[in-house]
């Protein structure tokens, strides 16, 4: 009871601070929008040619809104280079007339992280879409930002080689390592901040950098400082991403997925811990509540067991995954699992995490015309029982819609309010939610984005979690690189 009291008012304490550092920013004044004039537009063209410059408001719209609640924020112009060159002139001009630059890769961020919230310059690097080169032997490739991971996968089928880091989204590969984006399989590969081998950069004065040297791309080095995971998670307010080298790895012998469900949620996420703690060398394990998967069931056409259930994948040799299989389904009887079901074949563990992948959207189906507001909070794996339980009472509180899904072999997990942007009360329910769950994880020593990013929804946030000098520190880290401060502004910090 002692400890209850003392965490709860820690959790007070902190949603104080955070209220007040709100108010002392005072986020509702209006920000400006700054205008491209027409003689920057038609310099802009000189450099890209005229088709791949676009005024036209459907596509300023189309490049002002991610997956999000975030309200669209359209650029000025939206450009289309083709190669690095272009981007960089289009980054001297914008730089000398101080016009807002926005990197797009593919729009399927969470966190409004592409809105043009002062206007400026959008740069789709769609068109940069080549696979430069695959090195089977080296176990690496590099590619241009446009390059998806799907993309990227497709390409390497015949080599016996694959990139595992998979948000979901069929996002961009430089977009990932704009957010350090992760997902299902972070458990057994990491992120992205640990897959990305070197990046090529473009200043916002139109410098070309390469972060780990040009053409470099071995799989350690000590030489300076790590440039390369300066720009992963930076979210491209200190430059524009326009190649990056990447770790392949060998795609398993053999693959077998799984499904089973508990009667409450405690028995799922210890179960998830317990597989850790026992060395297990599991390649995805994924928690869904009830409620994700009563969505899933009516989205995805499946007949799953409405409760509390961990989707788990195991990969190796036949031999290693039928004794890998037998101590989890152990563990997961011990904490009253049940209904273990496996999927051997091919198209069913395709189907399987094909619904697992579509969750967001199912959940926004259990509210039609909903648009996502997701959470984003990450824990040590210990505290993962804690914060799911008192994510949920928080939930139910309030009295929202609120799926979780979570990534929990990494202490990593999500909750997809389907929130409708017409209605204030209803958003300000889940927003208050949110903040006593990002600020749980603050004082589980977590943090509050494990993958999404801050983007405009969290920047708050970040004072709270990395400290007050700690953005000191970054700002001018910004400031050095950014002087003029066009790259993405409004997003990570004010």
């Amino acid at each position: 009871m002692f400890c209850n009291r003392v965490w709860n008012r820690s959790l007070r304490c902190l949603t104080r601070a955070y209220h007040k550092s709100v108010d002392r920013k005072g986020l509702a004044q209006a920000t400006e929008i700054i205008k491209v004039p027409d003689r920057l537009v038609a310099a802009l063209s000189d450099i890209v040619g005229k088709k791949n410059v676009s005024t036209a408001m459907v596509v300023r719209e189309q490049h002002g809104r991610d997956e999000s609640y975030h309200s669209c924020c359209p650029p000025e112009v939206v450009t289309f280079p083709q190669n690095v060159e272009q981007v960089s002139e289009i980054a001297i001009l914008c730089n000398d007339n101080e016009i807002p630059l926005i990197p797009f890769g593919s729009g399927t961020g969470l966190e409004g992280g592409i809105n043009a919230v002062k206007g400026g310059v959008c740069v789709d690097l769609t068109h940069m879409n080549e696979i430069l080169s695959v090195n089977p032997e080296d176990f690496d490739c590099t590619v241009q930002s446009g390059v998806t991971r799907m993309q990227l996968n497709n390409y390497l089928r015949d080599t016996g080689l694959w990139f595992p880091i998979d948000p979901g989204a069929d996002a961009s590969l430089c977009g990932m390592c704009s957010t350090s984006a992760s997902g299902t399989n972070a458990v057994r590969y990491g992120t992205m901040r640990e897959n990305v081998l070197n990046l090529e950069v473009v200043l916002a004065d139109g410098r070309v950098i390469n972060t780990a040297g040009k053409g470099r791309r071995t799989k350690k080095t000590s030489a300076g400082y790590n440039l390369t995971n300066l720009f992963v998670g930076s979210e491209g307010t200190l430059g524009i991403i326009t190649k990056a080298s990447l770790k392949l790895f060998g795609i398993p012998e053999a693959t077998v997925s799984a499904v089973c469900h508990f009667p409450d949620v405690q028995g799922a996420v210890d179960t998830t811990v317990q597989v850790l703690q026992c060395g297990i060398p599991i390649a995805r394990i994924e928690f869904l509540d009830e409620v994700s998967i009563d969505a899933v069931n009516k989205y995805s056409k499946m007949d799953m067991k409405v409760a509390p259930s961990l989707f788990l994948e195991f990969t190796g040799t036949p031999s290693s995954l039928d004794e890998q299989a037998a101590l989890v389904a152990d563990l997961c009887s011990m904490n009253n699992g049940s209904d273990f079901k496996w999927a051997k074949d091919p198209e069913e563990r395709s189907h399987l995490w094909k619904a697992r992948h579509d969750i967001l959207y199912a959940c926004m189906a259990l509210k039609p015309g909903s648009k996502p507001y997701s959470t984003d909070v990450c824990v040590p794996v210990s505290k993962l029982p804690e914060i799911i339980k008192r994510s949920k009472e928080e939930i139910t509180k309030a009295g929202v819609c609120g799926p979780i899904v979570g990534h929990v072999g990494d202490g990593n997990f999500h909750v997809f309010f389907p929130v409708d942007q017409n209605n204030p009360e209803e958003l300000q329910k889940i927003q208050e939610v949110s903040k006593k769950m990002a600020l749980m994880s603050l004082e589980m020593n977590g943090t509050c984005t494990g993958e999404h990013g801050i983007g405009q929804g969290k920047r708050e946030l970040l004072v709270q979690e990395i400290g007050e000098t700690g953005i000191q520190v970054m700002k001018q880290i910004k400031q050095t690189l950014d002087p003029k401060g066009i790259m993405n502004p409004a997003k990570v910090f004010y």
